[in-house]
């Protein structure tokens, strides 16, 4: 009990300590002297900064796409297409490491939708954006396809 409650305090104080003495009591087995409650609560926080990492990029790749599509300031193409292929790119890489955001991917894109659309609207208020996505869901195409 001692040496859990040592635990806690040491992830309360210095995490960087307590990440580097949880890591090498994984490795040599003494898995009774583990913090087991802070741990899952950092790998469930690992697992929730990827989800918003991806839905943040999500969100950012379609305002960009929005933004490419309807608005036609062309002086303003070449930024927002660099803004589009590096969300995409971080998005493959994020699907790469963890193939399982790809449900995720699908689960939040009508939500990043409606930030998207907000945004695009507020920014752009003359211009007239669709109501709803026009092009395929598919990750494939929506990460990958030039869509104007």
């Amino acid at each position: 009990m001692t040496q859990i409650v040592t635990q806690s305090l040491l992830y309360a104080r210095d995490f960087v300590a307590w990440c580097e003495d949880t890591v090498a009591k994984l490795k040599t087995g003494r898995f009774a002297e583990i913090d087991i409650n802070s741990l899952s609560e950092e790998i469930e926080g690992l697992a929730g900064r990827d989800k918003r990492e991806l839905k943040n990029r999500l969100r950012l790749l379609i305002n960009h796409l929005l933004k490419r599509i309807y608005v036609e300031f062309t002086d303003e193409y070449p930024g927002w297409e660099l803004t589009i292929r590096e969300q995409r790119r971080q998005i493959l890489d994020l699907l790469e490491q963890s193939p399982s955001l790809g449900n995720y991917l699908v689960e939040v894109f009508a939500k990043c939708w409606e930030d998207a659309l907000t945004d695009a609207r507020e920014d752009y208020p003359k211009v007239q954006f669709p109501d709803e996505w026009m092009f395929s869901l598919d990750i494939d195409a929506l990460l990958g396809e030039k869509l104007w």
